[in-house]
Protein backbone atom coordinates (compact mmCIF):
# COMPACT_ATOMS: atom_id res chain seq x y z
CA UNK A 1 0.00 0.00 0.00
CA UNK A 2 1.48 3.37 -0.95
CA UNK A 3 1.50 6.49 1.28
CA UNK A 4 -1.64 7.98 -0.33
CA UNK A 5 -3.59 4.73 0.11
CA UNK A 6 -2.38 4.42 3.72
CA UNK A 7 -3.48 7.99 4.50
CA UNK A 8 -6.89 7.30 2.90
CA UNK A 9 -7.24 4.07 4.90
CA UNK A 10 -6.33 5.87 8.12
CA UNK A 11 -8.83 8.64 7.33
CA UNK A 12 -11.57 6.04 6.75
CA UNK A 13 -10.80 4.38 10.08
CA UNK A 14 -10.90 7.72 11.89
CA UNK A 15 -14.15 8.67 10.14
CA UNK A 16 -15.66 5.28 11.08
CA UNK A 17 -14.68 5.85 14.72
CA UNK A 18 -16.31 9.30 14.67
CA UNK A 19 -19.49 7.88 13.12
CA UNK A 20 -19.67 4.93 15.52
CA UNK A 21 -19.19 7.24 18.51
CA UNK A 22 -22.76 8.37 17.81
CA UNK A 23 -24.31 4.88 17.77
CA UNK A 24 -26.35 4.54 20.98
CA UNK A 25 -26.84 1.35 22.91
CA UNK A 26 -30.38 0.20 21.98
CA UNK A 27 -31.28 -0.62 25.59
CA UNK A 28 -29.66 2.45 27.19
CA UNK A 29 -29.81 5.20 24.54
CA UNK A 30 -27.99 7.83 26.62
CA UNK A 31 -24.66 6.03 26.14
CA UNK A 32 -22.89 5.00 22.96
CA UNK A 33 -21.67 1.51 22.19
CA UNK A 34 -18.13 2.89 22.49
CA UNK A 35 -18.79 4.35 25.95
CA UNK A 36 -20.14 0.97 27.12
CA UNK A 37 -17.09 -0.83 25.75
CA UNK A 38 -19.12 -2.82 23.22
CA UNK A 39 -17.19 -1.23 20.32
CA UNK A 40 -13.80 -2.92 20.69
CA UNK A 41 -11.93 -1.90 17.55
CA UNK A 42 -12.12 -0.28 14.13
CA UNK A 43 -9.29 -1.46 11.88
CA UNK A 44 -8.22 -2.68 8.48
CA UNK A 45 -8.42 -6.44 8.10
CA UNK A 46 -5.63 -8.34 6.36
CA UNK A 47 -7.59 -8.12 3.10
CA UNK A 48 -7.78 -4.31 3.43
CA UNK A 49 -11.48 -4.18 4.25
CA UNK A 50 -12.73 -1.97 7.07
CA UNK A 51 -13.50 -4.17 10.07
CA UNK A 52 -15.53 -3.22 13.14
CA UNK A 53 -15.18 -5.45 16.19
CA UNK A 54 -17.97 -5.56 18.77
CA UNK A 55 -18.28 -7.56 21.99
CA UNK A 56 -21.62 -8.27 23.69
CA UNK A 57 -22.10 -7.33 27.32
CA UNK A 58 -22.84 -11.01 27.86
CA UNK A 59 -22.89 -13.93 25.44
CA UNK A 60 -26.69 -14.11 25.23
CA UNK A 61 -27.28 -10.37 24.83
CA UNK A 62 -30.44 -10.02 22.70
CA UNK A 63 -29.42 -6.53 21.56
CA UNK A 64 -26.37 -7.64 19.55
CA UNK A 65 -28.22 -8.09 16.27
CA UNK A 66 -29.71 -4.61 16.69
CA UNK A 67 -26.28 -3.18 17.52
CA UNK A 68 -24.79 -4.78 14.39
CA UNK A 69 -27.66 -3.34 12.31
CA UNK A 70 -27.13 0.12 13.84
CA UNK A 71 -23.37 -0.07 13.13
CA UNK A 72 -24.07 -1.09 9.52
CA UNK A 73 -26.61 1.70 9.07
CA UNK A 74 -24.19 4.31 10.46
CA UNK A 75 -21.34 3.10 8.23
CA UNK A 76 -23.59 2.98 5.15
CA UNK A 77 -24.93 6.49 5.84
CA UNK A 78 -21.34 7.76 6.09
CA UNK A 79 -20.38 6.10 2.80
CA UNK A 80 -17.85 3.81 4.47
CA UNK A 81 -18.73 0.56 2.69
CA UNK A 82 -17.38 -2.03 2.19
CA UNK A 83 -16.93 -3.16 5.78
CA UNK A 84 -17.22 -6.23 7.92
CA UNK A 85 -18.70 -6.43 11.43
CA UNK A 86 -17.00 -8.99 13.62
CA UNK A 87 -18.52 -10.09 16.92
CA UNK A 88 -16.01 -11.49 19.39
CA UNK A 89 -16.62 -13.10 22.76
CA UNK A 90 -12.99 -13.14 23.88
CA UNK A 91 -11.92 -11.38 25.89
CA UNK A 92 -15.29 -11.34 27.60
CA UNK A 93 -16.80 -7.90 28.14
CA UNK A 94 -16.51 -6.46 31.61
CA UNK A 95 -18.09 -3.44 33.27
CA UNK A 96 -14.52 -2.16 33.69
CA UNK A 97 -14.78 -1.14 30.02
CA UNK A 98 -17.57 1.38 30.72
CA UNK A 99 -16.06 4.86 30.50
CA UNK A 100 -16.28 7.32 33.37
CA UNK A 101 -18.43 9.61 31.18
CA UNK A 102 -20.85 6.75 30.55
CA UNK A 103 -21.06 6.01 34.28
CA UNK A 104 -22.16 9.60 34.87
CA UNK A 105 -24.65 9.42 31.99
CA UNK A 106 -26.10 6.21 33.46
CA UNK A 107 -26.51 7.88 36.85
CA UNK A 108 -28.19 10.94 35.30
CA UNK A 109 -30.51 8.59 33.37
CA UNK A 110 -31.57 6.88 36.62
CA UNK A 111 -29.42 3.74 36.42
CA UNK A 112 -26.88 3.19 39.17
CA UNK A 113 -23.57 2.43 37.44
CA UNK A 114 -21.53 -0.58 38.52
CA UNK A 115 -19.44 -0.02 41.62
CA UNK A 116 -15.81 -1.03 41.90
CA UNK A 117 -13.70 -2.70 39.28
CA UNK A 118 -13.55 -6.32 38.23
CA UNK A 119 -9.79 -6.18 37.90
CA UNK A 120 -9.39 -6.48 34.14
CA UNK A 121 -8.24 -3.87 31.70
CA UNK A 122 -9.11 -3.28 28.08
CA UNK A 123 -5.44 -3.49 27.04
CA UNK A 124 -4.43 -6.74 28.70
CA UNK A 125 -7.25 -8.78 30.20
CA UNK A 126 -6.02 -11.22 32.80
CA UNK A 127 -6.92 -14.88 32.55
CA UNK A 128 -8.94 -15.84 35.58
CA UNK A 129 -10.95 -18.89 36.46
CA UNK A 130 -14.67 -18.31 36.25
CA UNK A 131 -16.43 -18.42 39.60
CA UNK A 132 -20.22 -18.59 39.61
CA UNK A 133 -20.49 -17.45 43.21
CA UNK A 134 -21.49 -13.80 43.40
CA UNK A 135 -19.27 -11.60 45.50
CA UNK A 136 -21.10 -9.74 48.25
CA UNK A 137 -21.16 -6.09 47.27
CA UNK A 138 -22.24 -2.98 49.07
CA UNK A 139 -25.65 -1.77 47.94
CA UNK A 140 -25.37 0.88 45.21
CA UNK A 141 -26.21 4.48 45.93
CA UNK A 142 -29.52 5.78 44.61
CA UNK A 143 -28.92 7.57 41.29
CA UNK A 144 -31.71 10.04 42.09
CA UNK A 145 -30.99 11.22 45.63
CA UNK A 146 -27.53 9.71 46.28
CA UNK A 147 -28.60 7.80 49.41
CA UNK A 148 -26.66 4.64 50.21
CA UNK A 149 -29.76 3.33 52.01
CA UNK A 150 -31.00 1.03 49.23
CA UNK A 151 -32.26 -2.52 48.90
CA UNK A 152 -32.30 -5.08 46.12
CA UNK A 153 -35.78 -6.09 45.03
CA UNK A 154 -34.80 -8.53 42.27
CA UNK A 155 -31.58 -9.99 40.90
CA UNK A 156 -32.73 -9.05 37.38
CA UNK A 157 -34.04 -5.65 36.35
CA UNK A 158 -35.18 -4.40 32.96
CA UNK A 159 -32.42 -6.49 31.35
CA UNK A 160 -30.35 -9.44 32.59
CA UNK A 161 -27.29 -7.24 33.10
CA UNK A 162 -29.14 -5.06 35.62
CA UNK A 163 -30.67 -5.70 39.05
CA UNK A 164 -33.74 -3.93 40.41
CA UNK A 165 -33.19 -1.82 43.53
CA UNK A 166 -35.23 0.63 45.58
CA UNK A 167 -34.07 3.60 47.60
CA UNK A 168 -35.41 3.34 51.11
CA UNK A 169 -35.09 7.12 51.64
CA UNK A 170 -36.76 8.52 48.51
CA UNK A 171 -38.68 5.26 47.80
CA UNK A 172 -37.81 5.35 44.08
CA UNK A 173 -37.00 2.10 42.25
CA UNK A 174 -33.96 2.02 39.99
CA UNK A 175 -31.87 -0.33 37.90
CA UNK A 176 -28.32 -1.12 38.95
CA UNK A 177 -25.87 -2.13 36.23
CA UNK A 178 -24.30 -5.23 37.79
CA UNK A 179 -20.50 -5.38 37.76
CA UNK A 180 -18.94 -8.33 36.00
Amino acid sequence: MNATMTATADAAIERAREVLEQVPDPEIPVVSIRELGILRDVRRADDGQLEVVITPTYSGCPAMSQIAEDVAHALDAAGLAPYRIETTLSPAWTTDWITDDAREKLRAYGIAPPTGRCGTTAAAPAERPIAFIPKPLAAPACPRCGSAHTERLAQFGSTACKALYRCIDCREPFDYFKPY
